[in-house]
């Protein structure tokens, strides 16, 4: 078995900034192939320095462009990863954040649940052939679909099933914890969906992160935000590693995890009907789209 053969596959999305730089940077300094994603290309192209610095001897980095809020752009992504490996050990749903106003996309969908949900359900299933074909050689639990999701989640009290987007009374705030609570449901429905194959996945919370997550935000969530407690990028990306590296992570699926400790989430996060329904909503969506 030559080298190529035995280095470890990582997608990290939202890689050009902040928790997602800091995983990719520590998984290529641990010698993985790392296949990191970025929106925009200037942040980008300076990640890519950044990791490849960081990289250790045999490593490899390759570095991808597109905006997962377009489904269009998700699956082109999903065709350029198949290129680029042909197996995933773990795959890092991290890309996420908040829009001050509205914003609805070419193909119809709120940017905020679309760029937090949307385009990681369809990359996710999309790149399931690749996660499959790792799992099928490797020992069970190794192989890792992990989503960054957050205590937001609490403040959605669940999803509303004629407005799953909050299209009709959007509001920033409710958006973000709207599509946190996806990340969830997402992350306990498809464990189960691939716990036959020996492939795990788990969401996390990361914290409170240094980073430039809150750009785009309203006014009044940068200046709460402000006022909480933050950790760097290195400390928020801590307990992901751990979820994608350790071997007693794999011993576990379905979960949120804080700090590498499994934490309970809201009730609405629990509900696995709804977690079923959602995931028929959003192939309904993907199919709406074309792609």
């Amino acid at each position: 078995m030559t080298q190529q053969d035995e280095r470890r596959v990582a997608v990290v999305t939202g890689a050009s900034s902040g928790i997602g730089k800091a995983a990719a940077k520590a998984l290529a300094a641990q010698g993985w192939h790392v296949i990191a994603h970025g929106r925009d290309p200037g942040r980008t192209a300076a990640a890519e320095a950044d990791i490849r610095g960081a990289a250790a001897p045999g490593a490899k980095v390759d570095m991808i462009l597109g905006d997962l809020s377009l489904l269009s752009d998700s699956a082109r992504l999903a065709k350029q990863i198949q290129r680029l490996t042909g197996k995933v050990h773990a795959m890092l749903n991290n890309a996420g954040g908040v829009r001050s106003e509205l914003v609805i996309t070419p193909e119809g969908n709120e940017a905020t649940f679309a760029g937090n949900h949307l385009g990681h359900f369809l990359l996710t299933n999309r790149l399931m052939p690749l996660l499959r074909a790792a799992a099928a050689v490797s020992k069970p639990g190794t192989v890792r679909v992990l989503s960054v999701s957050s205590n937001g989640h609490e403040g959605c009290p669940g999803l509303e099933w004629d407005d799953l987007q909050q299209i009709r009374d959007w509001k920033s705030g409710k958006s973000y914890c709207v599509a946190k609570l996806c990340n969830i449901l997402f992350t306990r429905e498809l464990a189960k969906r691939v716990a036959a194959y020996g492939i795990v996945a788990n969401s996390i919370h990361p914290g409170v992160v240094a980073s430039n997550f809150a750009n785009h935000a309203e006014p009044r969530m940068k200046s709460y935000m402000a006022t909480l407690e933050s950790f760097s990028p290195e400390v928020g990306a801590d307990t992901l590693l751990w979820l994608a590296t350790a071997p007693e992570a794999g011993e576990v699926t379905g979960g949120y995890f804080y700090k590498r400790k499994a934490l309970v989430p809201s009730p609405a996060a629990l509900d696995d009907v709804a977690a079923a329904h959602l995931w028929a909503e959003s192939e309904a969506l993907v199919t709406r789209a074309g792609v």
